[in-house]
């Protein structure tokens, strides 16, 4: 029976969007089928960060992976997709900083337990935000499972972890140069600095050579520095510098002297070619240091400040980097010993959430021998059991993976998973999943409990974030849906997120976490901008689904998503979609108008006669053409292929064809394509093809149909494809300047040997 509901006259999908969402909740479910032939999809959330809402990028994300999970949901396959939210260590703790800031409670002033029961109250309110968000968009996952890398289960999943990597000697704890924030006073790693070119100044600077009237020019950026100096370097064949070779220079405003050495590392062509060498507080210098077996003299404090001690000369110590370069460069010009300086262009390393210069320090950090675990991780992509989609991104994985060094996961915050360590009076490390464990070890070891001291340092974000393939999961799910199936995620956290849940899905699982890895681009404005507040170019998500409707910033998102190329994305694109949607639309009201029917099955319908076989045949390429770039992750070519069909095929033609035919087979044909079209089209617009095909035939099943049966006279659908490109031709001699009447009657009369539906095609032209 059909179903009598009327579409509107107008497309507005505020109308619906949200109760078409709600009242298919419970198809989100994982259905639990027999998985005995392997037929599962499952797929992770990358979780979004409980830092306030969500942007483009992440709707990109979420739409491409929607897509997957409906376009499988659809077809009988059991569907997992892993909901979930990161608790984001250093971004929310800087968030709720400020948060507290605007109540007037400094942070500092909160003792720990206080200041994490505040992150745990902004956690609560900046989720349910994010999913409410999500759900705008339409994304189809199983809410019930969701996961939070601070929650229990989690949270025990990352200390059983940590305990086993230390315990198998592949956590360690050591003093190693690392990228050290001075404002937020914690260590980060080379994926959290944003290296920025911009103008500095290059000073060159006398050293004195030890016992003689000579002196060796140094050039340098950063001056304030030289007190760490412990060499010299200098390139072997520079003849401008090989009588210093061996003697000792004495580091200015001091009386300490360092030996002048050689190494690949100083540039003849650059600066003066001599080049100071400070391990402590440079990484190529740190790297001349082991080669030379250099000592390292560090001369900075956690604040960015000089240090005051012996190394540092009085008038500088305690001061701010800044301060202190400007008062030692006044000092060197008042000796004589400032040369000359030059204005150029470098890259500085900034924090990414500080946005303050970071500097390289010695620190005691905890350590995790990635080395070690990188293996097993590039095998698997070089033999295939991993693969990445475009294929280019393999070589960016391999590059960052065969150069890999041991992975910092300490950092000196407040909010994140505890390390799992405590220390001895004695400085003996113990490292146990429970303080109780802790406690009955150092009792073994007859210390006093009381006299444990617990370490402060928290784990790196994507320590827990490298466990989300399988620490999210029960045991039940682990065997029904792991490894998950694929990834889809953006290029710039293949090595932040990617290869480290490789790593330890190895180490921990025996398997790969995922079989396919989708790398889509950076969505950027109009201009081909980053996207950035201080821009302000930044489009907000829930602002376009607003004005435009949820399936409207979907179809733009996956049309644009062209593999190897950033997106270009503006508010136009989205209106351009909005008025797709619209004629998807109109379409189904004008066939409602027409009395077609909606629920015939393909094998009551007579596809007898060209044009029936030739709109039968486009249905079924664009069905299959959605199955191929499915399994292709060519979601652009899904989107090319949903207008090319609707609007140039379905619209332009058929419709036209019915109006003139006015016969009932035809009309219902058209009905049974129309229905087709929104069932194949459901995964990327799932709002307005699920409110369609239940208005139209009250139906929910939106599986599309089995083609696989059907047999197409392929010289009729040739007849109609000639015919469509005469018409294409006609049509474009009717609206060329200069065409005349004769030009058109002859193309008419090519049609004369036709039969009836042909010719009523070419009244279209």
């Amino acid at each position: 029976m059909e179903n009598s509901n009327i579409i509107s006259p107008r497309y507005d999908p505020k109308l619906f969007e949200k109760q078409i969402y709600e009242k298919s909740l419970n198809t989100f479910l994982p259905t639990k089928n027999d998985n005995s032939s392997n037929r599962y999809f499952s797929i992770l959330m990358p979780p979004p960060n409980v830092t306030g809402s969500l942007h483009l990028g992440h709707a990109l994300t979420y739409t491409l992976q929607d897509i997957l999970i409906r376009y499988h949901r659809q077809r009988g396959i059991d569907t997992f997709w892993q909901p979930g939210l990161d608790h984001a260590g250093i971004a929310t703790q800087l968030v709720v900083e400020k948060w507290l800031e605007k109540q007037g409670i400094k942070a500092s002033a909160l003792n720990y337990n206080e200041f994490i029961s505040k992150v745990w109250e902004w956690k609560d309110s900046s989720a349910t935000n994010i999913v409410t968000q999500q759900k705008a968009l339409g994304c189809s996952a199983p809410w019930k499972y969701s996961r939070f890398t601070m929650d229990e289960g989690f949270s025990k999943s990352v200390v059983d972890a940590f305990v086993q990597l230390y315990k198998d000697g592949l956590i360690y704890k050591a003093k190693r140069l690392v990228n050290w924030d001075t404002k937020l006073e914690t260590a980060i790693s080379d994926l959290e600095i944003k290296n920025i070119e911009e103008q500095g100044t290059l000073w060159y600077i006398n050293y004195k050579i030890s016992n003689s009237n000579e002196f060796i020019t140094v050039a340098t950026t950063r001056p304030e520095t030289m007190f760490g100096d412990v060499a010299l370097a200098v390139n072997k064949d520079d003849e401008r510098f090989k009588q210093f070779i061996g003697k000792f220079a004495t580091i200015p405003c001091t009386d300490r002297k360092i030996p002048i050495i050689t190494d690949e590392h100083a540039d003849m062509s650059k600066g003066s070619g001599c080049v100071k060498i400070t391990p402590a507080h440079d990484f190529n210098d740190f790297e001349v240091g082991k080669r030379h077996g250099l000592s390292t003299i560090s001369i900075l404090d956690k604040h960015g400040h000089m240090l005051n001690n012996e190394m540092v000369p009085e008038f500088l110590r305690g001061l701010y980097l800044k301060k202190a370069r400007k008062i030692l460069l006044e000092k060197l010009t008042e000796d004589g010993l400032l040369v000359k300086n030059d204005i150029i262009t470098h890259s500085v390393p900034y924090g990414d959430r500080s946005g303050t210069v970071t500097e390289p320090m010695i620190t005691e950090q905890w350590f995790l021998d990635a080395p070690a675990l990188a293996g097993k991780a590039i095998e698997a992509v070089e033999s295939g059991q991993v693969k990445f989609y475009p294929d280019k991104w393999k070589n960016t994985f391999f590059d960052w993976m065969r150069n890999i060094q041991p992975w910092c996961i300490s950092r000196q915050i407040k909010w994140g998973h505890r390390i799992p360590a405590w220390y001895t009076p004695s400085g003996e490390i113990i490292v146990e999943k429970t303080e109780e464990d802790a406690i009955q070890k150092a009792k073994n070891l007859n210390i006093v409990p009381d006299d444990l001291r617990r370490e402060t340092d928290v784990l790196d974000t994507w320590f827990s974030s490298g466990l989300w393939s399988f620490a999210t999961m029960s045991e039940d799910f682990i065997k029904r849906y792991f490894p998950t199936t694929t990834l889809v995620t953006g290029f710039d956290i293949i090595f932040f997120w990617v290869s480290r849940m490789m790593m330890l899905s190895l180490y921990f699982m025996k398997d790969i976490p995922f079989k396919d890895v989708y790398i889509h681009a950076l969505v950027r404005d109009d201009k081909g901008q980053k996207m950035s507040k201080s821009k302000g170019n930044v489009i907000d998500p829930m602002e376009l689904m607003e004005e435009f409707g949820a399936d409207a910033l979907r179809y733009t998102l996956t049309f644009l998503s062209v593999p190897g190329r950033d997106i270009k994305f503006g508010k136009d694109n989205v209106k351009i979609s909005r008025n797709f949607i619209t004629k998807i639309w109109n379409a189904g009201r004008f066939l409602q108008t027409q009395g077609v029917k909606f629920n015939i099955p393909l094998d009551q319908l007579d596809f007898n006669g060209k044009i029936n076989q030739w709109i039968l045949s486009k249905l079924i390429a664009f069905k299959n053409g959605v199955d191929n770039d499915i399994k292709e992750y060519r979601f652009d070519y899904i989107a090319h292929r949903m207008q090319v069909f609707l609007r140039d095929q379905f619209c332009d033609f058929f419709i036209e064809a019915i109006k003139i035919q006015n016969e009932e087979n035809t009309k219902n044909i058209a009905g049974f394509m129309y229905k087709e079209f929104l069932k194949i089209s459901n995964p990327v617009i799932p709002f307005v093809t699920q409110h369609l095909v239940e208005l139209l035939s009250g139906d929910t099943d939106l599986k599309p149909t089995d083609f696989s049966a059907i047999l197409i006279n392929d010289a009729d659908v040739k007849d109609v494809d000639d015919l469509v490109t005469w018409i294409h031709e006609v049509r474009g001699i009717k609206h060329a300047e200069g065409s005349t009447s004769e030009q058109y009657i002859n193309a008419k009369n090519n049609t004369d040997s036709l039969n009836q539906d042909l010719k009523t095609l070419f009244v279209l032209a």
